[in-house]
């Protein structure tokens, strides 16, 4: 069975990197990596092959940086030559990033078999790109795999077939819990100076909280109430630098209220960084997955999220992306009111596996 898998966006090839680890082992599976180039600051995609024990993708489609809609066409265009050359048995896309949908969009147009990693996840927020990517993604998958009971749940409801869902677990958690034990031998808190449990960390990087002047400077707002009580550890992903930059935020005010800028780091790093954080403030996906499993208090700054089943086991809480509601549930976590409880079902490192069992029983349907 010949399988091509597309990654284009970092959190897109941790996900990528666990279903790679699993073919490898299957004699019967021949797997070859797409890497759409979506993503183009090596920290951010490239150099996470290495670092995770990965040969570089065979394909590489070098879409450089340009508006979504772009983007989307100028993936789709390349990637429908890569299916024309190597008539895969099947394509698997993950997630819900540009790169998704465009290679379902080419995978679906060639009639190959898609299959969609992360289905089902809702944020019920029509304003997010996201929603779109993985809605349509959803619809035009043969099989769809969810990492969450409510993921099954929203397909059913929008009329997918329940014989094409299937309840795998998490491929983050699968690269998460095989790459720990090296993540805990970063000196990234010796680096950064930090004490183990005592800084909070932050990311973000969305849209409706970094395009909006006025909504950035609320956040860093909160993050500085929060750091003139404990450290703050702010990574700051490239375009969220720039927009802090935009928006006239100096790193000087920054650090005199115990908020450090600090540029992306590799996997190892940052996971040693979350897993030893008193908590995390973002508004990353794949963070509130993380510290689920990491058992550190996330404080999501979104009105909704896609991963409700980190709000029922108790890791995540969404927040208002002000001051005061920021740091509220900062010191819901430094008094103790705040109680973890253990992972979500099938989060357990083996949902790739899972996965590759499924596509192997699944001979590829005949073409419409």
């Amino acid at each position: 069975m010949r399988i091509v898998t597309v990654c284009g966006a970092r959190p897109n090839v941790m996900k990528v990197a666990a279903l790679a680890h699993a073919f490898r082992e299957e004699p019967r599976i021949e797997s070859y990596v797409v890497h759409t180039g979506q993503h183009y600051d090596p920290r951010l995609s490239s150099d996470l092959f290495a670092e995770l024990g990965l040969p570089a993708p065979q394909v590489h489609l070098h879409v450089a940086p340009d508006t979504p809609a772009r983007q989307l066409t100028a993936i789709s265009h390349r990637f429908d030559d890569v299916i024309a050359d190597l008539r895969p048995d099947w394509v698997v896309v993950v997630g819900d990033v540009t790169s998704t949908l465009a290679c379902a969009l080419a995978a679906t147009e060639r009639g190959v078999p898609l299959a969609h990693v992360e289905a089902g996840l809702r944020s019920f927020d029509a304003r997010m790109p996201e929603e779109r990517n993985r809605r349509l993604t959803d619809h035009m998958s043969a099989l769809l795999f969810a990492t969450e009971p409510s993921g099954v749940d929203n397909l059913l409801r929008e009329g997918i077939d329940a014989g094409r869902i299937h309840l795998v677990g998490n491929v983050m958690i699968d690269v998460l819990l095989r790459e720990r034990r090296r993540a805990e031998a970063s000196d990234v808190l010796a680096r950064l100076r930090l004490a183990p449990s005592r800084y909070v960390v932050a990311t973000l990087h969305r849209p409706e909280n970094v395009d909006v002047p006025e909504m950035l400077r609320a956040i860093v707002d909160g993050l500085r109430a929060i750091g003139r009580l404990c450290p703050v550890a702010f990574v700051v992903h490239p375009r969220t630098r720039g927009r802090l930059e935009a928006t006239g935020i100096a790193p000087a005010p920054l650090a005199s209220d115990g908020v450090q800028l600090v540029d992306p780091l590799g996997y190892h790093d940052f996971v040693r960084l979350q897993a030893a954080a008193a908590a995390v403030v973002t508004d990353s996906g794949g963070v509130q997955e993380e510290t689920a499993v990491l058992g550190v208090p996330c404080l999501t700054l979104r009105r909704s999220t896609e991963r409700p089943v980190t709000l029922e086991h108790g890791s995540n809480r969404l927040v208002g992306p002000t001051a005061d509601a920021m740091l509220a549930a900062w010191t819901a976590v430094a008094t103790g009111k705040w109680r973890v409880t253990p992972p979500p079902p099938l989060w357990d490192g083996h949902a790739a596996e899972r996965i590759t069992r499924v596509l192997l029983a699944s001979a590829p349907p005949a073409p419409a």
